[in-house]
């Protein structure tokens, strides 16, 4: 089969698992590799990876800022459904791979390669958020995962890997390497593995990285105001503000005041439960504010229609179907409901909570006169009710009397 790959992209962090990955391939498939390493705000410097990736012979190497692409393109487009998975997980990782599976195939083609190849385990649903992908955007790519071929099952087996054939690897970095397996974007960061494959241990507190305990958050509550426009937050406090700049934002706010963490046993694409904690401080706090404007602006069967959709739309991206004709339709229809999701919204972030304090638009319809337990003028005729009530009651009322009782 080696014969038939001469160039594979690889989806390369610089890390471990993904050195082993750029020398394995060259060996098992006598093939040039090109890297592709990606920043989408996942807080470590990519730029190391270049020297990594020369030191292993590797010419081809790109290493691209996708930040703003990412929370533009991405982020903002989930957000503007709702989207929560299984009613707690808000998709920080499975958001990130249609992006990285788009960018494996714009590279393949910009450098004639005939295969891509990516890092994630054959247990994961990222092989299939990536692969899923791939084959959407060019149906005829080869994919090469490793972990589903290769006998190395483990840290000191790659280790041992690098020394045996060489590999620029920190080793002394390696072995001090947190024990949780982590996956971090401008979204949130994800820790599994280690004492969190026992459902019932309850995470260190040195585990997380973004936040702090809502016990340590300061005992004043954090005010801000957000923009909305077209359903994407535009500006922080009356000042405007990139996509990644305002998510990057929300997380430093959200994180100090602990808000956003979550410990979530989660059923995989792929058929098995998993345990997993998650820091999402920015994303949690987008979810609360978007719901706030879209009380006020959305008419009221748009907005239980997008509750309908939502967790249906949340599976397609969870199990990888970005790239799927039925998730382009629903995001149609989400985009156009967001036309008149304008105006602003005040939260208070207190130990934890995100806390609606006010709402404001001019595509507001929510109408005082009408809505009021003062006297309305005659804006609302009560006695309309009782027709309205007894419509609705028809059905219930003939099947009682015909004997099918309630009770």
């Amino acid at each position: 089969m080696s014969s038939e790959i001469n160039k594979v992209v690889l989806a390369y962090s610089g890390g471990l698992d993904t050195s082993v990955i750029a020398r394995w391939l060259q060996e098992t498939y006598d093939c040039e590799v090109v890297t592709f390493t990606a920043d989408i705000g996942q807080g470590e410097e990519v730029e190391p990876a270049r020297a990594k990736a020369e030191a292993m012979g590797i010419k081809e190497i790109y290493i691209d800022d996708l930040r703003e692409e990412f929370v533009r393109d991405f982020v903002f487009p989930m957000f503007r459904a709702n989207t929560v998975y299984e009613g707690e997980y808000l998709l920080g990782t499975s958001i990130a791979r249609p992006l990285i599976a788009k960018r494996l195939i714009e590279i393949a083609n910009e450098t004639g390669a005939d295969a891509i190849s990516h890092g994630a385990t054959g247990k994961g649903n990222d092989q299939v958020r990536f692969e899923l992908g791939a084959y959407a955007l060019k149906p005829g790519i080869q994919v090469i995962a490793p972990w589903r071929e290769w006998d190395l099952g483990s840290r000191e087996s790659l280790m041992k890997y690098c020394e045996d054939h060489a590999i620029p690897v920190d080793f002394a970095s390696a072995k001090k390497k947190s024990p949780y397996s982590m996956d971090a974007n401008l979204l949130h960061i994800s820790y599994e593995g280690d004492l969190l494959e026992n459902p019932w241990n309850e995470p260190e507190e040195d585990m997380w990285r973004w936040s702090v305990s809502p016990e340590a958050a300061p005992d004043q509550p954090t005010y801000i105001e957000l923009d909305f426009l077209g359903g994407d937050i535009v500006a922080i406090d009356g000042q405007s503000m990139s996509p990644a700049t305002i998510l990057e934002t929300l997380n430093k706010v959200g994180g100090a005041n602990g808000i956003g963490r979550d410990d979530i046993v989660e059923n995989r694409y792929v058929g098995m439960k998993s345990r997993g904690c998650y820091e999402t401080p920015g994303g949690t706090i987008m979810l609360k504010a978007h719901r706030a404007i879209e009380s006020l602006t959305l008419d009221r069967e748009v907005t239980h229609l997008k509750d309908d959709l939502m967790p249906r739309y949340a599976r397609l991206i969870y199990n990888g179907y970005w790239w799927s004709p039925e998730r382009k339709m629903l995001q149609a229809a989400i985009d156009d409901s967001q036309q008149v999701v304008n105006g602003k919204v005040r939260l208070k972030l207190y130990k934890g909570n995100v806390i609606v304090a006010g709402r404001q638009s001019a595509d507001s319809l929510f109408d005082e006169s009408i809505a009021t337990f003062e006297e309305d003028a005659g804006a609302y005729n009560q006695a309309d009710a009782e027709g309205f009530i007894k419509l609705n009651a028809l059905r219930m009322r003939i099947a009682a009397s015909k004997g099918r009782s309630m009770l």
